[in-house]
């Protein structure tokens, strides 16, 4: 039959066999019922068995010594020297030794004395002795000369030979002649040597003869003895095999001991029984049994497994067909342990017995098959291991034969108990117990010992019993203990493993069926009926015994050392849930997940109320937040420590330990955390005390941890409190602190700082990076560590730490405003302080005759080298710190990521901050230049500086000092905080050196935020109550808690603090700057060939004497050398980029200086400055050449040293180059350039003001930054000035920002060409007058329009008029 049909039938027939398992098992289940086996059936039936397998073993052989008879005594040698003359003459030369054979022949005894030789037998202490005896005699100086002059070896061999005599006679008595023949043998070890040195040497040739002599004498000393180095005095002879008859002790049965072991006996005890029934346990007894079973089996009767037995009658075919070789292997056995059973005639015969009648199958009789066997067994020849060949063939006898046994219906065995498989039962139990009671501590990989497995096994073979019912016993017998608790989970996994993993092989496997086959390989249909349901019985007991232990075992995980659970759910998974004949319920699946999740959650729940009660005290009152730590950390350790132990199997039969253990304790600590830091909160609110920063800030920590887990294992369920809220009075506590620390922290770095070049030794040129002193490092440093304490904290609420950060920028802010302001006025002190030269010309001023030498100094000083000015290294440093604060303020904005903060808080601010008026404002006013001021010196100029007061008199700002000029440009600003209007002073005052400052003049100004409610930048052209008038930009922006506009007010105060300490450098070299490039060094170039020019004008000469280049280049010469040389000191201490940013406004001094010798500054009023000549321009222009060559150096590869050209060429650098283009053209051409540039620029203007409002931009045009004259605006605007383009703090929150509007300012003049120079041209023609004026008005007007359109554009977009309470457009109060 076909596998698959097999299987089919299994299916329908096992379905059948399980519902009617009563009826289908009812003979063997009363047969199991009704016999009980006892202690004393089980032993006598194991001990019988045990002692069968003494009787069938193979016979024992022993080899017996048989001594040879004595071989007859040995003759020696008696007179050495007649055989030495014999074999050895030393007549002819060709028997002498070579020349130096004494020297190796010395070394290779040395060798043998010290055990060194590697020839065989020279290593006996005998031989060394003699050869020791022997050395002293060879190296005696008469015999070395000898040996040298005669080259024989007889004289060599007899020395040698009396030293062997007198060596090996020692300790002998004089009547004991045995020595002489080891002397025989140690001279021939002595010959043996001397050929093998000579072969050595290669004399084996030429010295043949002597070899040949030498080996003839070694034969003949060795006739008795021809093995040097085996000692042959020793008596010979034969060994034989012989068998050893079997004593019938216990202590020769190894498995009848074990037995006795099993069973608690002494081996006396067994001894007895055995010596009682050796006459009844007999091998024939043992044939008999087999040959019963045969007939029992062949004939379907009791006493042997039957069809009624199996559920698949195919099933029970195989195995009956497979008994039969077996049962003819067994008696085969026997007959080789007894071959007088196989010669005996007659049949055995039982006096109980019924004759059976003959097999009609069976050719031949039981007497004939007998005798067969016996002549088989008798020509033998005995070459297998039971004594006979393994072709013996049964076919000759028939073992069906039962023609002389009578039997009766009941089976009589004498080896074979009633019930083998509960006999099996019995004694495998009890050979587990002893095996375990007698353990010897090792691990124990196997149900049984090795012994009581052999004991097993061969009762299974003797008793007939299937591989199946075998296994299936040995685990019920494992599950039986299980279940009384005395087996552990992991013996139990040992047991399935016995009875699922095929044993190793066997040389002669025991005769049983399907021996190495297992549990898992056997298939079910073979089975007998009993075993199947025996063997599912016993799954369904382990289950509940299984699930049993597992419960109680998890009930204990929660505990710091819980036993594991692995094993049980090993055994499960693997052993009773895989198996086919197991089959589980869904719903018994989910009671016990249920019940197992149920009393997790209750040991859970007691775990938590121990930590509460360990670590929480009673009283409230001693509560404190590293109670609630402790108890935190108490919680996450054993979540941690569960997780870490269910990592790869988290959940166990459905339930996940970790996710009860958080879904039962994280709710409890947080309600029991949530109130206990409320309580302990408010008991320090009534003590009035504060609660320490860092315990709340390990409670954030360990609280944070705790969410984490939670997140993590419950998903779905949200988290009790908000902790961010709960603790965030922490971290303001925290910030306020760290802003109180960083207010005295500046003064004291200040204080404490020397402003000296880091680094600075002698020899040593410092880097750049060294060229800052500490105080901006540490102050730099405290900022970085205050975020960091913030991010550290790795706060979980986007919009707290958005607020920490705003909250950080404006401390940080602060700070660096209150540097800049103390380090600036060190500066302007330091810079200020009288040099010592200036000290001799104040000490001289004292007199009027002092004076007056130095007006006359002053009047020539063009003529002298001007001495550079002397920087201290303290001022440069300090100008270096704040270039480096830049930088760093930069990383900073990054590291806080500033952008990502303000996003955030507009998200969620945005809509309040529309209808939110701003507490402060912030104006930003820029003194930028002044016009036709009055002169206070007697040179006709004045040294104008402004100084901006409030309404109170406080000073807001001073402006430098520019030098001899009644048209100056100051270009300075200064942010002025109001909360409502304030009037600011302006007074322009000259300096002088000596004695006090003129008054030069005075204006005001009203900063009203209502004016300046558009936010939109206006200059304002303000008359001086004297003559001249002054102009000031003004902006106004809303004081905001914003990050961004923190960080713009930081780098406004650090670029504002670097450009007047620019300024106030370049101040020092700018004098210098405007002399010589000044209309009197102009005309001084030019009136040196005064009187050539002079005769050429009475000549009538039609050329001008031309000035070389030598010549023009000459006059920049002494400016050139003043420049080098304050350069020089300033790159002593100042970095790269500082020396650039000095070498950059000094370009920018060049460039107006130059601007002021060709055109008047813009206005509409006609100017009285000349315009210069053909030879003037030209001469300008090639100083600007030169300065440009100068200041962009470059060195020998062509590499800029000095300051890029692209930095250079600005805009200003590009109107002075276009000016060449105008200069002499005449009036009427030049209007009419204007007025086609002015209607370019105003169509221009239309476009993108209309696109602005098309995109709803908020911010002023670019096109309204066009510079313009006038004194006041339109009637419409006239208080709200002229309105251009400003730069807002937050257009200079980072230094990209700064960068990208620079960028645009520089792109948007580039590409927005003005008419300004034109008008500049124009105010030195009289004649332009009128278009000036008209041109100034169109200008107003574009710039009203321009501005009513903006706050029309404003309004809408705002909703000005849409309502907002009591404050108008950008929180502006209304009226």
């Amino acid at each position: 039959m076909s596998s698959a049909s097999r299987k089919s039938l299994l299916v329908n027939r096992r379905l059948n066999s399980v519902q009617n398992a009563a009826d289908r098992r009812s003979r063997a289940d009363s047969i199991a019922r009704q016999l009980a086996v006892s202690h004393d059936d089980a032993y006598t039936y194991a001990l019988r068995v045990a002692y069968l397998h003494y009787l069938l073993q193979p016979k024992a052989k022993r080899k017996q010594w048989v001594p040879a008879p004595k071989p007859p005594p040995r003759s020696h040698t008696s007179n050495i020297a007649d055989l030495v003359k014999e074999f050895v003459p030393g007549n002819s030369s060709n028997v002498k030794l070579p020349h130096g054979f004494r020297s190796p022949l010395e070394k290779r005894m040395e060798r043998v004395i010290m055990g060194a030789e590697k020839l065989p037998g020279y290593n006996d202490a005998a031989v060394k002795k003699t050869f020791a005896q022997a050395y002293t005699a060879f190296t005696e100086q008469a015999f070395r000369k000898n040996v040298d002059k005669e080259r024989k070896v007889e004289p060599m061999v007899l020395i040698f030979y009396s030293a062997a005599t007198k060596a090996c006679s020692l300790g002998h008595e004089r009547s004991d002649d045995s020595w002489k023949l080891l002397v025989d043998r140690h001279v021939a070890l002595f010959v043996r040597l001397v050929t093998n040195i000579l072969r050595d040497q290669g004399h084996e040739r030429d010295k043949s003869d002597l070899v040949t002599r030498l080996n003839t004498l070694e034969n003949k000393l060795l006739t008795n003895d021809q093995n040097l180095f085996i000692d042959t005095g020793q008596d010979s002879g034969n060994t034989i095999e012989v068998i050893v008859p079997l004593s019938y002790d216990v202590k020769d049965m190894p498995m009848v001991q074990t037995v006795a072991m099993i069973f608690g006996l002494s081996h006396s005890d067994v001894q007895s029984h055995i010596d009682a029934q050796r006459q009844n346990w007999t091998e024939e007894t043992a044939l008999k049994d087999l040959k019963s079973y045969q007939h029992r089996l062949n004939s379907n009767m009791s006493g042997a497994l039957g069809s009624q037995d199996f559920d698949v009658d195919e099933a029970y075919q195989e195995w009956k067909k497979a008994e039969a070789p077996f049962l003819s292997q067994m008696m085969m056995e026997i007959l080789t342990a007894r071959p007088e059973l196989a010669r005996r005639s007659t049949a055995f015969n039982l006096a109980s017995d019924k004759p059976l009648p003959s097999s009609p199958t069976s050719p031949y009789s039981e007497d004939k098959a007998f005798s067969d066997l016996s002549r088989a067994l008798s020509n033998s020849d005995r070459s297998s291991m039971y004594g006979i060949d393994h072709a013996l063939s049964l076919g000759s006898m028939s073992l069906d034969d039962t023609s002389s046994i009578r039997t009766i219906d009941e089976p009589n065995y004498t080896f074979i108990p009633p019930d083998p498989r509960e006999f099996l039962k019995v004694i495998a139990k009890y050979a587990v117990e002893f095996d375990a009671m007698h353990d010897d501590g090792a691990e124990q990989s196997s149900l049984f010992s090795k012994q009581t497995m052999e004991l097993l096994t061969e009762l299974c073979v003797r008793w007939r019993i299937p591989q199946f019912t075998r296994l299936v016993v040995f685990l019920e017998v494992a599950a039986r203990r299980f279940t009384d608790t005395l087996f552990t989970v992991i013996d139990l996994d040992n047991a399935f493993d016995l009875v699922k993993i095929p044993p190793p092989e066997l040389k002669k496997p025991p005769h049983i069926y399907l021996h190495n086959e297992t549990l898992a390989t056997i298939d079910r249909s073979r089975w007998t009926i009993t075993d199947f349901a025996v063997y599912q019985q016993t799954l369904y007991t382990l289950n509940d015994a299984l699930l049993r232990d597992l419960y109680d075992t998890l009930m204990h995980c929660y505990e710091p050392k819980p036993p594991s659970a692995g094993p049980a759910v090993h055994v499960l998974q693997n052993h009773i849930f895989s198996d086919p004949g197991f089959s589980r319920k869904e719903e018994d699946v989910l009671e016990y997940s249920r019940l197992l999740a149920s009393g997790l959650q209750e040991q859970a729940a007691l775990v938590y109320r121990g930590f509460l009660d360990a670590e929480v005290p009673q009283s409230q009152q001693d509560w404190n937040f590293s109670h609630v730590v402790q108890l935190g950390k108490s919680v996450v350790k054993l979540c941690e420590r569960i997780q870490k132990r269910y990592k790869r199997n988290p959940e166990i039969m459905g339930v996940n330990p970790l996710t009860v253990l958080v879904e039962t304790m994280f709710p409890n600590f947080e309600d029991d955390a949530h109130d206990l830091v409320k309580r302990i909160v408010q008991v320090a609110k009534d003590r009035g005390e504060e609660l320490p920063l860092q315990d709340g800030f390990d409670l954030y920590k360990e609280l944070v941890e705790i969410r984490r887990i939670h997140r993590s294992s419950l998903p779905d369920r949200p988290f009790t409190f908000d902790v961010e809220e709960l603790l965030v009075d922490f971290v303001w506590r925290w910030i306020q602190n760290a802003e109180v620390r960083a207010e005295g922290f500046v003064d004291e770095a200040i204080k404490q700082d020397q402003f000296q070049v880091r680094g600075h030794e002698p020899g040593h040129i410092s880097l750049d990076s060294e060229r800052h002193s500490h105080s901006i490092i540490d102050m730099f440093q405290l900022f970085h560590q205050t975020a960091d304490q913030v991010f550290q904290l790795e706060w979980d609420n986007d919009v707290h730490h958005a607020r920490f950060m705003t909250t950080l920028s404006k401390i940080f802010a602060n700070s660096i405003a209150r540097y800049c302001e103390i380090v600036d006025q060190q500066f302007v002190k330091e810079m200020d302080t009288p040099r010592p030269n200036e000290k001799e010309a104040a000490a001289a001023a004292q007199t009027a005759q002092g004076r007056f030498m130095q007006y006359a100094k002053d009047a020539w000083n063009t003529k002298e080298k001007v001495e550079p000015f002397q920087f201290y290294p303290e001022s440069l440093v300090k100008f270096n710190n704040v270039e480096w604060a830049m930088q760093e303020l930069d990383k900073l904005e990054k590291s806080m990521n500033v952008d990502a903060c303000a996003a955030i808080l507009e998200k969620v601010d945005g809509p309040k901050r529309q209808i939110r008026r701003p507490a402060k404002y912030v104006f930003t006013i820029k003194v930028v230049e002044a016009e036709e001021i009055k002169a206070c010196d007697p040179n006709g100029t004045s040294d104008p500086y402004v100084v901006l007061v409030d309404e109170y008199q406080k000073r807001l700002h001073k402006t430098r000092i520019v030098m001899r000029t009644l048209n100056p440009r100051w270009d300075e600003s200064v942010d002025v905080t109001v909360s409502g209007p304030l009037n600011i002073v302006a007074t322009i005052w000259d300096y002088d050196t000596f004695g006090d400052h003129d008054f030069v003049g005075r204006t005001s100004l009203k900063l009203d935020p209502i004016h300046f409610s558009d936010y939109l930048p206006r200059e304002f052209w303000l008359d001086l109550d004297t003559q001249g008038r002054i102009l000031l930009r003004v902006s106004m922006e809303g004081e905001r808690d914003d990050i961004q506009f923190y960080f713009g007010k930081a780098f406004r105060h650090l670029k504002r603090t670097e450009r007047d300490m620019v300024r106030k450098i370049t101040d020092k070299l700018t004098r210098h700057i405007n002399s010589s490039l000044s209309y009197e060094a102009l005309r001084n170039l030019l009136g040196r060939n005064l009187a050539s020019q002079v005769n050429s004008f009475f000549k009538r000469s039609s050329t001008l004497p031309q000035v070389t280049d030598a010549e023009v280049e000459n006059a920049l010469q002494s400016l050139f050398t003043y420049f080098n040389e304050n350069f020089a000191t300033m790159k002593e201490t100042l970095t790269d980029a500082t020396m650039v940013a000095v070498m950059t406004r000094l370009w920018k001094e060049v460039l107006m200086a130059i601007e002021c010798l060709l055109v008047p500054p813009l206005s509409e009023k006609p100017s009285n400055q000349r315009p210069l000549n053909q030879r003037e321009l030209d001469v300008v222009y090639k100083w600007l050449q030169l300065l440009f060559d100068f200041f962009n150096a470059r060195d020998e590869d062509g590499e800029v040293l000095g300051v890029p050209a692209e930095v250079l060429k600005s805009p200003k650098y590009h109107e002075l180059a276009s000016l060449n283009f105008f200069y002499f053209e005449n009036t009427e051409n030049l209007i009419r350039t204007s007025e086609r540039m002015a209607a370019a620029t105003a169509q221009r203007q239309q476009q993108q003001l209309q696109g602005q409002m098309n995109s709803n931009r908020l911010s002023a045009p670019a096109s309204l930054g066009t510079p313009i004259g006038g004194t006041r605006a339109g009637p419409a605007f006239a208080s709200m000035g002229t309105i251009r383009r400003g730069k807002s703090i937050m257009m200079s929150r980072n230094l990209g920002t700064m960068r990208r509007a620079k960028e645009e300012k520089r792109k948007e003049a580039q590409a927005d060409p003005s008419d300004d120079m034109i008008l500049r041209i124009l105010r030195m023609r009289p004649e332009a007058v009128g278009y000036l004026k008209e041109r100034h008005r169109q200008k107003e007007r574009m710039a009203a329009a321009a501005a009513a359109a903006m706050i029309v554009k404003q309004s809408v977009s705002q909703g000005w008029n849409s309502g907002g309470g009591g404050f108008g457009r950008g929180g502006i109060p209304r009226r």
